[in-house]
């Protein structure tokens, strides 16, 4: 009778393991993938990046304030290895993108991001913040210039906080891909593509071809990358 006491107990704990592991995943998109390569903490970020406004609750959205503690743990974990992160996001609160991108940027930890269906907008610089990229053949990714939503005052001052707030992005572009910039302001500045904006779409050979992202792949080979890095 001990003995089947012992082995139920197991069996709830592995249970309850299990549900755990199902609620991080719903409450923040987020995984453990655990073989005798290593161990991988897999973190999509899909919908809009939510930052210091709240968004309607139909919209589907990753918000920064979970992101960045959930990061700090991944690089701190001892029983983490490495970070793969899957984007498939329309883009968002520019700061808020620009946080979570330097965070995973400036990780010790091996990074690899993976672009799913598109990494538009702010979306960019997340998808080249890892320390190697891939996209999907099907993928896209939508360059254009920095906006604001809503009423702003039509001033120099408006211009030179578009401008400045442009510059970052651009660095940070420049700094973690192998895009040339005359290349990256020219995409950005493109007025022949999009009917009601500035910029352009590439398709994935077209972002590896300009070194936005490293290489066409999918998930297999994301996960393999990483599993290299590790060693």
């Amino acid at each position: 009778m001990q003995h089947v006491n012992m082995v139920d107990s197991e069996e709830n704990e592995y249970t309850e393991n299990e549900r755990l592991a199902m609620d991080r995943i719903r409450e923040s998109s987020s995984a453990e993938i655990k073989t005798e390569k290593g161990n991988i903490y897999c973190l999509t970020i899909v919908g809009q990046i939510e930052g210091h406004l709240i968004l309607p609750p139909q919209n589907k959205t990753t918000k920064y304030e979970h992101i960045i503690p959930l990061l700090a743990t991944v690089e701190e974990s001892p029983d983490i290895d490495a970070l793969l992160v899957i984007l498939n996001t329309m883009g968002g609160d520019v700061e808020a993108g620009l946080a979570i991108s330097e965070m995973i940027s400036g990780m010790k930890k091996p990074a690899v991001s993976l672009v799913l269906g598109g990494g538009h907008s702010i979306g960019v610089p997340l998808a080249v913040s890892a320390k190697y990229s891939f996209i999907a053949p099907s993928a896209t990714m939508t360059l254009h210039p920095i906006r604001l939503n809503g009423t702003f005052i039509g001033v120099p001052q408006t211009l030179q906080y578009l401008e400045r707030m442009q510059e970052r992005v651009t660095e940070f572009v420049l700094r973690n891909s192998k895009i040339k910039r005359d290349d990256f302001e020219k995409l950005i500045m493109n007025t022949g593509e999009l009917t009601n904006d500035v910029g352009t779409i590439l398709l994935g050979e077209d972002a590896v071809k300009y070194g936005l992202i490293d290489r066409v792949g999918g998930i297999s080979d994301a996960i393999e990358t990483l599993y290299k890095m590790i060693k």
